[in-house]
Order: structure tokens, then C-alpha cells, then sequence
């Protein structure tokens, strides 16, 4: 490629041709021809030597120059020169024209080149083009995230899928395929582009057809109203090949969301759900008011009641037991996809179960009252009927709020308030004395937020420091879900039965964190 009698401006035609057939920048094909010759250069006059080469990208002249610095005291001639030598090079200079720290260049013989510095200067041509290649792929992509691709299926690779997207290559992973679909080499697919990954053997572009954003889209490809932003995708949930739930709301009273993503005649969304073979599709109109858009969610079963927790991101759904399957779905698809949609983890009860769980709460509560406040059965029930359910409850209260409640005389309720501070005094005197035998440390006792009851569970767990404290997640705290062979399983957090938010966990771990790694 590279010699002696090559002609300049044939130097630059296969510039601009390398330039071209790569899509890159043609001063990085000239730059990797400047570092070829450079190589070649320091194998023919001493790698000791700072060599500088520069190709004219006009004339395509080919400049060779030996770099000299200029010091008080030479120690390497090949790289350094003193000022009294750099004027005798250049007699035009005038006397002290040079000072130290300058540098000057001295012009080298063209090279010719062998067979072997030839070869050489090719494979560092090679090597930066193809790093050229790669990045420009890589800039090409980037900005492709979050979109759907289509190309050609080149080949598959052990259950994954290889994509001809003209300029690169996509991989659809197994697990990123819709279930039971048959690919084959040739087809054309479209698939949506989660990530676009630089690493050392080039960029990685990965694709996926399980996606909820593949969804998401779809629709906004198929649904003028979503590509001009008067309706709003606001979630979408799917089980991939199956069933998916999408969320839909829009800016304008006057057009109905969910109408303009079904069309004429259900055109528009029998066209996604044709590309994505046969997935029933849940098209559900988003609105602020929860429990109806929970009812809507788990449509087609009609919905009695909904208990909204909020700082647990939890919700009860009580339904009569006729409504149960429907609300559950096959193999619990319905209520899982509805959790997913809305972002609330959904219990499902029927009118039966609520009552009875509602009976065994209040029995309990009552309980906990007649054994702390050594009072009967019927002033219990009469406490917690009135909204007093715990022993910290009235505590805290006013005797003037429970000398109100029909049989309670102010001396009674005088006397309630003083027998559940004395109870509380003593269950924390006991929590302490088992905190104690348990060995749970004081720096995990005195972290700020922590309570005796906590602390009394942590240290049945063993963990009795702050530092086993510190190294939890806030899933093992709180619990959360994982994925097994594509079925979500719960996982019970140490601190799950104390109701702790996900942001008040995430706040005890870190403040153990920062006191830990200070």
C-alpha cells in the first residue's frame, strides 16, 4: 500500500476511497498513515529517536522530521541539543535566537519502504481503521437506544439471535425473545433497542422483543396521537407472547385515549398485536383516582373495595368470591400484571377472608389490651371498637378523649393512660434485658431510627453489628420479589412485620454506612 514511488495524489484518492467505504472522517485515515510511517521511520533511523510525520492533506507531500529539545546540558544526542548545536544547524538564526525548553526539527530522507516496514505500516492502518470503524458504529447507535430497530436475522447462535441492522450487528438474547415465536435467517424483524455497549472488543448493540418499552413503541409507531404527544403512554406491563396491560391518558378532554389506540374497527391495535404474535393487549384509561384505576387494571372482575396503603406501596382488593378467578387470571397472570402496571403490590381477598381477617385483628388488639391494661373483655372490645388499637395509642391520648367514649369515666381513663406507660415501661426494661442476652451492640442500639422491637428480631437474625448491619440490601430489610425460571417468588425481609417504607430503610442502612466507612 505504502512505498516510495506511490503517487501523491493516488496517496490521497485512497484516503478519500478508505474514508468513504468505512463512513469515517478521512483525517483519521491520514492520521493512521502518519503513524505507519512514524513506525516505520523509528525502525529505520533508532526507536530512540522522537520522530514527527505529517502528511499535507492538499499536496499529499509527505514530511519526515527528527524532534530535538533544546537543554543547558545534553545526556541523549538522539532527542536533545544545546543551544550553541541548534544554531550551528541553522546559520540563518540569529545568536540567542534559541532558548532552553525550545525545540527544533531537522528534515529526514524519505524512507523506502520494505517488504516488512510495509507490512507493518499496514497493520497499523488496518488497526486504526477498524478502532475508527467501531467508534463511528458505536456514535451511530448511541442515540438508537430507546428505539425500535428493524434489520435482517443473520444467523442464530445458540438460541440468540443475530441482527443485520446494515451498519452493525444486533443480538437478541434468548430470554429477549417472545415465547414460541419461530425466526428464521432471512426474516426481517423489528425489535427494541435497550443498550448500546463500548467495550474492548468493539461495541455491543443488544435488542429485545419481551421489552415493555417493544410495546410502548409499537403504539407510539401506530398511534399519531402518541407520536404528537396529546396522548401519553404513562406504563406498561406484559407478559411476552401472552397478555399485556398499557396505560393510557390523554392531554385532550375531547379525545379518548383508549378509543384512538384501538382505531377503526381495532386497525391500529390489531397491527401490534399481529407483530407480536397474538398478545392480548389491555388498553386502560390512566386516572389520578387509584382505586379506580386498580378496578380498571383488574378488569374483568368487578371490584368491592379497595384499602390503599401508601407508604408501603401496597393495596387490599376485596371482591366478592364469583369475581376471585377473574381478578387472579390464569396462573395469577391478571392481578401480577396489574401490579406491575400501577406499581402497588396487589393482595387479592374475597368478602369472606376481609371479614374474617378484620375479626382477627380485633381480637388480637383486644387481647394485647385486656393482658397489658389487666381490664376485661368487654372494656377491651369497647377501646379498640373506638379506635384505640394499641398500648401507645393511649399512651399518648388525652384523658378527655377517652373519658368520651359512653362508659368511661375520666378517673377510668386517667387510670388507663397510667397502666400503659407503667406496661411500656416495663416491655422496654424486658427488650432491654434481651437486647442484653441476645449481644446485640450498643453502636447498632443507638442508631438513630431503630427501634427495640427491630433491634430485638436483627439480633435473633444475628445480626448484632453495626457493620452486619451496614452490609444488608433494602430488599433483605423490607423484603421484595425475584425472578426463578420466569415466576416472581416474595422474599421476606428481616424487618418486613414493622412496615418500614423502602425510602426509611434505605435511610437506616446508609446512615449505619456512613457512621461504618467514616
Amino acid at each position: 500500500m505504502l512505498n516510495r514511488g506511490l503517487d501523491k495524489l493516488e496517496l490521497l484518492r485512497i484516503v478519500e476511497a478508505v474514508a468513504n467505504e468505512k463512513s469515517i472522517d478521512k483525517d483519521i485515515v491520514i492520521g493512521s498513515m502518519e503513524s505507519a510511517i512514524q513506525k516505520a521511520a523509528l525502525t529505520k533511523f533508532g526507536h530512540n529517536n522522537e520522530i514527527l510525520v505529517k502528511i499535507d492533506r492538499e499536496t499529499g507531500n509527505i514530511s519526515i522530521q527528527k524532534v530535538l529539545e533544546i537543554v543547558e546540558n545534553v545526556e541523549d544526542p538522539s532527542r536533545e541539543i544545546s543551544v550553541g548545536q541548534a544554531n550551528t544547524l541553522n546559520e540563518n538564526q540569529v545568536e540567542n535566537d534559541y532558548k532552553i525548553g525550545d525545540k527544533i526539527y531537522e528534515d529526514l530522507p524519505q524512507i523506502d519502504f520494505g517488504r516488512i516496514a510495509a507490512q507493518s505500516a499496514k497493520q497499523v492502518i488496518n488497526i486504526r481503521v477498524r478502532e475508527a470503524e467501531k467508534n463511528r458504529q458505536y456514535d451511530d447507535f448511541i442515540d438508537k437506544q430507546g428505539l425500535i430497530l428493524s434489520g435482517i436475522i443473520k444467523r442464530l447462535e445458540y438460541g440468540n439471535v443475530i441482527v443485520d441492522l446494515g451498519k452493525a450487528e444486533g443480538v437478541i438474547k434468548k430470554d429477549e425473545l417472545i415465547p414460541r415465536e419461530i425466526l428464521k435467517t432471512g426474516d426481517r424483524v423489528k425489535a427494541y433497542c435497550y443498550e448500546v455497549k463500548k467495550e474492548l472488543k468493539g461495541h455491543q448493540i443488544f435488542l429485545s422483543r419481551a421489552h415493555p418499552q417493544f410495546l410502548a413503541k409499537l403504539f407510539f409507531q401506530e398511534v399519531p396521537e402518541i407520536y404528537e404527544g396529546i396522548i401519553e403512554i404513562k406504563s406498561v406491563a406484559r407478559d411476552p407472547g401472552s397478555r399485556a396491560k398499557i396505560c393510557v391518558y390523554s392531554k385532550d378532554t375531547s379525545i379518548d385515549p383508549v378509543g384512538a389506540c384501538v382505531g377503526m374497527r381495532g386497525s391500529r391495535v390489531q397491527t401490534i398485536v399481529n407483530e407480536l404474535h397474538g398478545e392480548k393487549i389491555d388498553i386502560i384509561k390512566w386516572t389520578e383516582d387509584l382505586p379506580t384505576l386498580i378496578s380498571e387494571s383488574l378488569s374483568p372482575a368487578e371490584i368491592q373495595k379497595v384499602l390503599i396503603d401508601q407508604n408501603n406501596k401496597k393495596i387490599d382488593v376485596i371482591l366478592s368470591e364469583e369475581n376471585l378467578s377473574k381478578a387472579i387470571g390464569r396462573r395469577g397472570q391478571n392481578v401480577r400484571l396489574a401490579s406491575k402496571l400501577t406499581n402497588y403490590e396487589i393482595d387479592i381477598l374475597t368478602d369472606k377472608e376481609d371479614s374474617d381477617r378484620r375479626q382477627a385483628e380485633f381480637k388480637d388488639r383486644t387481647e394485647s389490651l385486656i393482658k397489658n391494661l389487666e381490664v376485661d373483655e368487654t372494656l377491651g372490645q369497647l377501646l379498640v371498637s373506638e379506635g384505640f388499637q394499641s398500648i401507645e395509642e393511649i399512651s399518648q391520648a388525652n384523658p378527655e378523649d377517652i373519658s368520651k367514649i359512653e362508659a368511661i369515666d375520666e378517673d377510668t381513663a386517667q387510670e388507663l393512660i397510667k397502666r400503659s406507660k407503667e406496661s411500656l415501661v416495663k416491655v422496654q426494661e424486658e427488650i432491654s434485658k434481651k437486647l442484653i442476652e441476645l449481644g446485640v451492640e450498643d453502636t447498632l442500639i443507638n442508631l438513630k431510627g431503630m427501634t427495640q422491637g427491630m433491634l430485638v428480631t436483627l439480633g435473633q437474625k444475628n445480626i448484632k453489628k453495626l457493620q452486619d448491619f451496614a452490609d444488608l440490601s433494602t430488599d433483605e430489610l423490607v423484603g421484595g420479589y425475584d425472578e426463578v425460571k420466569g415466576k416472581k417468588i416474595k422474599i421476606d425481609g428481616y424487618l418486613e412485620e414493622f412496615s418500614l417504607t423502602r425510602e426509611e430503610a434505605d435511610q437506616l442502612i446508609m446512615s449505619a454506612r456512613n457512621i461504618v466507612f467514616k
